[in-house]
């Protein structure tokens, strides 16, 4: 009676949500202040003032038609016109107006490219760890074949070797997230300058383009003096899909962009394209206030220093504990190797102190958890105890182990 695919995929929320669900139930039981939710990627940094104030401004002072009312398809030129301009600024780039599609998030953003790329039996490619949601799109939306690259552990850069063993004939695109979600991952210039090798060579083998896909909805949230390299600078096939929700603390106002470089091969069949999928899937236009007020705050990024002190904070306590980690340059997740093989018995073991982390296993990266810390400093402060007390767990149990052995040697 109805598709089963979808059937399936409402009835399963991702492991992120049933965590973060789990927290909720959990926090009627022994106070909100008690759960230690380290599972949403949901900005806690206040949204710049300038944005409310723009929101304000923008209320009292435009007619409801134009407030309220459609916006062509692509968004608004206007709009699209000072996003451009921001860019190019930024980066050096030309960009005009016609170079953006305005999109309801990244997601969307992400679904339309998708749906836009994929042909009968396209396959496209993923890097572990990756946001879980791309298995989704590519395989519902796109109908298409996810293919996952197997992580280089120990610095979650690109795995060139086995990428290049992935590469086939139906690759019809990349898609790479920088900085990473789960990782914290930056890519650094050499590697995207060996990406950008590897796809030329391999469009030119199999006689087609293959795309790269940008996904970048944390461009701005680096540390450490790091910058992200802006991909389209080194890859002529690249579509950049962007979001305000991280940078500007607005994940639920769901605002965006698709970008497609004049540079793409058969740039207007490419941007009609996304303009297609768009109105395929439904996308009218993108919400009509907030392209407005992305258009006066583009320039503007939410306060990353509270980041940059929470990702200090957590990663220095847990390495002292004994915790293995990759230290984060980017974004607000920490993905530490779990104590035990099976991250999902750790989790569940977790939970028992209130302490909520996300299995490793969704990312394509069993024995690892996620770790958002996107929250309260004074929360972490009040978690790291448990932390320790998880770990001095684990310390025993080892501990027991060795002292069983000697029991059993003496024995002998």
């Amino acid at each position: 009676m109805f598709a089963s695919a979808m059937v399936e995929t409402g009835k399963k929320r991702s492991t992120i949500r049933e965590i973060f669900e789990f927290g909720r139930a959990r926090a009627k039981i022994v106070g909100r202040e008690n759960i230690f939710d380290f599972s949403l990627g949901n900005p806690n940094v206040p949204a710049p003032l300038l944005v409310t104030e723009t929101i304000k401004k923008l209320v009292e002072e435009t007619p409801a038609e134009l407030l309220h009312g459609y916006t062509s398809a692509p968004g608004g030129e206007d709009v699209r016109t000072s996003i451009a301009n921001n860019l190019n600024e930024r980066f050096g780039t030309d960009f005009r107006y016609g170079n953006l599609y305005m999109t309801v998030g990244a997601a969307a953003s992400l679904s339309i490219t998708l749906r836009a790329l994929s042909e009968p039996e396209d396959e496209f490619m993923v890097f572990a760890p990756f946001f879980p949601e791309y298995r989704c799109w590519i395989e519902n939306t796109a109908k298409a074949k996810c293919v996952v690259v197997p992580p280089r552990i120990e610095d979650f850069q690109i795995n060139f070797k086995a990428m290049e063993e992935s590469l086939t004939p139906h690759t019809k695109a990349v898609i790479i997230n920088s900085p990473n979600n789960p990782g914290g991952t930056v890519y650094t210039e050499e590697t995207i300058k060996k990406l950008a090798e590897i796809l030329e060579a391999y469009s030119v083998k199999y006689g087609h383009p293959i795309f790269l896909i940008s996904d970048e909805p944390y461009r701005e949230i680096v540390y450490d003096g790091f910058i992200t390299p802006f991909v389209t600078k080194y890859y002529k096939n690249t579509i950049v899909c962007y979001s305000y929700s991280k940078s500007l603390s607005m994940p639920g106002e769901r605002i965006g962009y698709v970008l497609v470089p004049s540079e793409v091969t058969c740039f207007e069949d490419a941007y009609a394209a996304i303009c297609g999928a768009g109105r395929v899937l439904g996308y009218v236009n993108a919400p009509a206030l907030f392209q407005r007020v992305v258009a006066e705050c583009t320039s503007l990024t939410s306060d990353i220093s509270i980041y940059e002190r929470n990702r200090d904070l957590l990663y220095n306590g847990l390495t002292s504990m004994g915790f293995k980690c990759v230290k984060p340059m980017g974004a607000f997740y920490l993905f530490p190797q779990s104590p035990e093989a099976d991250e999902v018995a750790f989790c569940e073991r977790a939970q028992k102190h209130d302490l909520l982390l996300v299995p490793g296993r969704d990312f394509g990266c069993p024995g690892h958890v996620r770790i958002a810390y996107c929250v309260k400093t004074e929360m972490i402060e009040r978690a790291l105890p448990v932390f320790e007390k998880l770990a001095a767990e684990y310390k025993w149990a080892k501990d027991k182990g060795k002292y069983n052995k000697i029991i059993l040697r003496v024995r002998k």
